[in-house]
């Protein structure tokens, strides 16, 4: 029988109870006290709960008697336990002689032992490691294996007035290890129908990348700097079959050889100097049942190509300074905005290589080839920067679009993105005009003349034409009449007029 005794809070008022208990041949087996109350379990033998109250309302102290199910102390430790049963991650705790105290139902598991036959035993029968790695005073990180299988070991030192008492251990799969990194890589946006555009060239891209995702083989996504391939590498592993596991990327551009080698594939204990003490799984690991995304890959050196070839032929691998033969299954997503043909028919680019990643291939389209998405684009990226500032979203001219529409865009969408922003951190008042939005020069005739060949360009005449057209094209819908487009470049009406009418531009 559990009870609660609420009581005046006095000094000899648990010990008065605990008395009549006593008298009353009650086996008392656990007993708390918290201010006003006092808690206990006991056997009460022949008694009833109502006689049991009843002489312990003898006292005049004690204001009210209740029978319960738990004591304060076992419901905390069964909500605990529930808690503990709960976490995904494998939990030991282990006195100073590594003997197991508590294991959560995941540990039990990966030791292949019940909770209650685990609880007691010697913690290195099932990691083989010595018991001074595992009982260090300091935090520290190690990889372990339970029984053949691979664990990344947060140990924690528990202490007692500075004596080493124990340790918890939590153990993460190199799986859940990328499951949680892929969380932190991965936006919110990363859903096919978040890629903004309706032009037939996105539509195009949009429904490929739909059908390969259900397919298990490489894909290779070719496009200029700036057009969105990492956001349709992440679309692109939304649509398949493993789109609960991890996604990974990495930019081979960014690192030196021998660092992206050990991203990809990890390293081995000690492999170089200050490298991890339990060394570190890769990518490839980290990421297994899931996508990696290589971008820039034709950034990478020629040995790292040759090792990756490896690794798309079988899935195997060793980590660097390792010996153990690893294999993993993970589907590879590569980008680049070189032209990876050309590169492997000038030697600069393993050709084998290249048609290992190039089974399925995606071309994004530049921003000045889908101009009837600028409009789409640059709604959603004013809305989005005017919530980032902490602004109203301002109304934007119809001007200020066709502006916007008829640049070329060298660095396609994050160009345009990028721009926006800074428009919208400088404007004053709430309407996006021409005059709040500052072209970059240098580049704005990267990509105009492509339709022109360099013969075209010999001649000075074809070079005039070549130029009027352009910029009349361009400033015609932002002086839409000849008399206003006459003035704000200083000729006359009629020279405008013959112009815009030699051009087909407009209505002269």
């Amino acid at each position: 029988m559990r009870i609660d005794i609420q009581a005046t809070d006095r000094v000899g008022i648990t010990q008065d109870i605990l008395a009549i208990l006593s008298k009353a041949n009650c086996d008392l087996i656990t007993t708390e006290m918290v201010h006003g109350h006092v808690y206990v379990n006991m056997n009460t033998g022949p008694l009833s709960f109502g006689q049991i109250r009843g002489r312990l309302f003898e006292l005049i102290d004690v204001i009210e008697v209740l029978e319960i199910d738990l004591l304060p102390a076992e419901q905390k430790q069964k909500h605990l336990n529930v808690l503990m049963q709960r976490l995904p991650d494998p939990i030991f705790d282990i006195n100073s002689e590594g003997k197991i105290l508590v294991a959560t139902a995941s540990a039990a598991e990966i030791c292949q032992q019940s909770i209650e036959d685990l609880e007691g035993k010697n913690l290195g029968d099932f990691i083989g490691e010595p018991l001074s790695i595992l009982l260090g005073k300091e935090l520290s990180t190690v990889e372990v294996n339970v029984l053949r299988q691979p664990f990344q070991a947060e140990i924690t030192p528990v202490t007692n007035h500075g004596k080493l008492t124990g340790a918890i251990l939590v153990l993460r799969s190199p799986q859940r290890l990328g499951q949680q990194l892929s969380a932190l890589q991965q936006s919110n946006d990363t859903d096919i129908n978040n890629i903004i555009g309706q032009s037939p060239a996105i539509k195009a891209v949009m429904a490929k990348t739909m059908r390969f995702g259900k397919l298990d083989l490489p894909v290779l996504i070719c496009g200029e700097t700036g057009t969105g391939k990492e956001l349709l590498a992440q679309a692109l592993h939304q649509q398949g079959f493993d789109s609960d596991a991890p996604f990974l990327a990495i930019n081979c551009a960014t690192l030196a050889e021998n660092l992206l080698e050990s991203e990809l594939f990890g390293y081995a204990p000690g492999a170089f100097s200050g490298a991890q003490r339990g060394g570190k799984p890769g990518l490839f690991e980290l990421a297994a049942g899931g996508s990696v995304f290589l971008d820039e890959i034709g950034e990478m050196s020629t040995y790292l190509q040759a090792k990756l070839l490896r690794f798309l032929q079988d899935f195997t691998f060793r980590r660097v300074g390792g010996t153990k033969e690893l294999k993993v299954k993970v589907r590879v997503i590569s980008a680049t905005h070189r032209n990876l043909e050309t590169m492997a028919s000038q030697g600069k680019f393993r050709e084998d290589l290249f048609y290992r990643l190039n089974v399925l291939n995606l071309e994004i389209p530049a921003l000045r080839h889908r101009a009837d998405d600028i409009p789409l684009l640059v709604e959603h990226f004013v809305a989005r920067a005017a919530t980032q500032i902490d602004l109203p979203k301002p109304k934007i001219t119809k001007q200020a679009m066709v502006l916007l529409s008829q640049f070329s865009w060298p660095g396609n969408i994050r160009q345009l993105e990028n721009l926006l922003f800074r428009s919208l951190a400088l404007l004053d008042g709430n309407t996006l005009g021409v005059d709040n939005i500052q072209l970059p020069r240098s580049s704005e005739k990267g990509h105009e003349n492509e339709g022109v060949t360099t013969n075209e360009q010999q001649s000075w005449q074809s070079a005039q034409s070549v130029f009027e057209k352009e910029l009349l094209t361009r400033m015609y819908p932002l002086y839409p009449s000849t008399r206003k487009l006459a003035k704000q470049l200083g000729v006359s009406h009629n020279k405008i007029a013959m112009k815009l009418k030699q051009h087909g531009i407009g209505e002269p």
